[in-house]
């Protein structure tokens, strides 16, 4: 396909891309730079840099990052494992194999509100999984800041690992087989196979999943929304849902754009050891 061609078919959806992200950036980034409220929506205050002091010097914002980063290096790297660990699984699975990539899949295309909703009950007071844990243990299991939190992360793996699986198993069938195959004749055990064949080659859909998981969990509302309900008490605020609560519930519009255009920028900063080494491999592969 020549340049030309190229441009017109995929400058379209370029140019869509770059309007839908940019534009509100943009915004956010102006009325951050003033202060708004429910009451002056028509006449906002210029402020300049003030909002982004404010945040900078709100503790809250502090806390609220501080639990974030927690709850990514906690979720994040279970995702991966337990993701492989049923690929590998799926991989040896021949029969109803669809059957169980359906069933895994429900959590991840179910409506988060909703799939939050059934999650919480299970371990709310009289669920299934609150009534086993007091049997097994003899442990009667609470809402307070220690289980909500916990429970948080519990949930985004639940939600989040059928996509690492899936991933993962596709790059499980594209192992190269004489590789594999020699290594069985050298006496190469599973682990080995697995250690010097398998990871090596999945090694981008790791940086990938990665990437996806760590956006994901940068902006995760709905699960800590449902399962504190609001209650300051269990000390579990993301960055999504202070946001939230700047902006909605204490009415300070301005604050909360400059908060979105900071989080924007601590996304990126995050991402970008991620995007070397991607950029690094595909130089390596061409």
């Amino acid at each position: 396909m020549n340049k030309g061609s190229f441009t017109f078919f995929v400058g379209p959806s370029v140019f869509i891309m770059l309007a839908l992200m940019t534009l509100p950036l943009l915004a956010s980034i102006v009325l951050g730079l003033h202060f708004i409220t429910f009451r002056n929506l028509d006449e906002p205050l210029w402020v300049g840099l003030r909002n982004y002091q404010e945040v900078l010097g709100d503790p809250e914002f502090w806390d609220s990052l501080e639990f974030t980063i927690l709850f990514i290096i906690a979720a994040v790297p279970l995702r991966i494992v337990l993701g492989l660990m049923f690929a590998l699984l799926l991989d040896q699975v021949t029969r109803f194999r669809g059957l169980f990539i359906a069933a895994a899949l429900v959590p991840f295309v179910m409506t988060p509100v909703v799939g939050t909703l059934i999650f919480r009950d299970m371990f709310d007071r009289g669920g299934p999984y609150w009534y086993w844990i007091q049997q097994l243990f003899d442990y009667r299991m609470f809402m307070n800041s220690t289980t909500v939190p916990i429970l948080i992360v519990f949930h985004s793996i639940w939600t989040a690992t059928p996509f690492a699986m899936i991933v993962l198993f596709a790059g499980l069938q594209t192992l190269p087989q004489e590789s594999l195959e020699a290594a069985r004749v050298d006496g190469a055990t599973w682990l080995r196979q697995l250690w010097h064949i398998a990871i090596p080659h999945l090694r981008s859909l790791f940086v990938f999943i990665a990437l996806i998981s760590i956006m994901d969990s940068y902006r995760v509302f709905d699960s800590v929304f449902v399962l504190t309900q609001q209650n300051p008490i269990y000390d579990a605020e993301t960055i999504m849902y202070y946001n939230f609560q700047v902006a909605l519930s204490f009415g300070r519009l301005g604050k909360a754009n400059a908060m979105s255009v900071l989080t924007v920028l601590g996304i990126f900063v995050v991402l970008i050891p991620f995007l070397v080494i991607t950029y690094r491999d595909q130089v390596e592969e061409s």
